[in-house]
């Protein structure tokens, strides 16, 4: 591959059964099984993936871990695509990193275990060549409605992670940041979302959340601003705080409070940065 070469990205996602997953990385033999099943399929939407080399991380991860600024999980992935001997040959190649000869998950594959227990698992891959631009293209347009992975591709990735998957899927980066939006939406979290969505997409941007009774928030050069407001202040701003009861307000503050942890929690997860900013009456 020459160095003018561009990359696709994608991910497989895993929808478990019942959350639990036995095994975090795969060893060589079934790390490379699944990346040439995932190829298979790759080529049946795009055929000329099929020319690119595929880099698969055979470890899978929480989908916030995957939409975080800078795409590090993807990055990782072009890093060692990168270091890799370079081919005599024209031929298209596959890698796929999981666990070394001892069982154990290299650093870069390592998940966060805070993050664990969702249903939905994902595992980065990277289609890298002359033509990654023109496959792209062609995944950003295709898999949501031709993205289910194959039956052997699923039960491959069932057995070798001891899990029970209800459906394996292949996403672009972009298919999973519009199913994390709606997912948020249902959550009660929408507000959060243009926050998640400049940081990964215009970093270098700003954008303001103030849509009281939530918690104020302004993100901006990579930081987000978490304003928390004093007692007064936020019986002041609430809508109808002045009519509260001491014990309404009492109850009312600490719910605000936990909106604020739960704020941080969430952009954590995405990698983004959150500083708490005391405001006083």
């Amino acid at each position: 591959m020459h160095d003018h070469d561009a990359n696709a990205t994608g991910l497989l996602a895993l929808e478990l059964a019942d959350g639990a997953i036995g095994v975090d990385a795969l060893a060589t033999d079934a790390a490379m099984a699944l990346a040439e099943c995932l190829a298979l399929d790759l080529a049946r939407i795009a055929p000329r993936a099929a020319d690119c080399d595929l880099v698969l991380a055979a470890a899978h991860f929480d989908p916030a871990e995957a939409l975080r600024p800078g795409w590090p999980l993807h990055q990782r992935l072009a890093e060692l695509h990168a270091r890799a001997p370079r081919a005599n040959t024209r031929a298209a190649r596959i890698f796929a990193f999981g666990a070394d000869a001892q069982g154990r998950v290299p650093l870069p594959f390592m998940a966060e275990p805070e993050l664990r227990g969702g249903a939905l698992r994902v595992l980065p891959f990277l289609l890298t060549g002359a033509d990654a631009a023109a496959v792209q293209e062609q995944l950003e347009a295709e898999l949501l409605d031709r993205g289910m992975a194959s039956a052997r591709t699923a039960l491959l990735a069932q057995e070798a992670f001891a899990a029970r998957i209800e459906h394996a899927r292949l996403f672009t980066l972009h298919d999973l940041a519009a199913m994390m939006a709606l997912q948020y939406e249902h959550a009660g979290l929408r507000v959060l979302w243009p926050v998640i969505e400049v940081a990964l997409l215009a970093p270098a941007g700003s954008v303001e959340v103030d849509a009281p009774p939530e918690p104020r928030l302004r993100y901006a050069e990579g930081v987000s601003h978490l304003e928390i407001a004093s007692p007064s202040r936020w019986q002041r701003e609430f809508p109808g705080g002045n009519e509260l009861t001491l014990e309404q307000t009492v109850r009312g503050y600490a719910a605000y409070e936990a909106r604020l942890r739960q704020f941080a929690a969430v952009l954590a997860a995405h990698g983004i940065d959150a500083v708490f900013d005391y405001v006083d009456a």
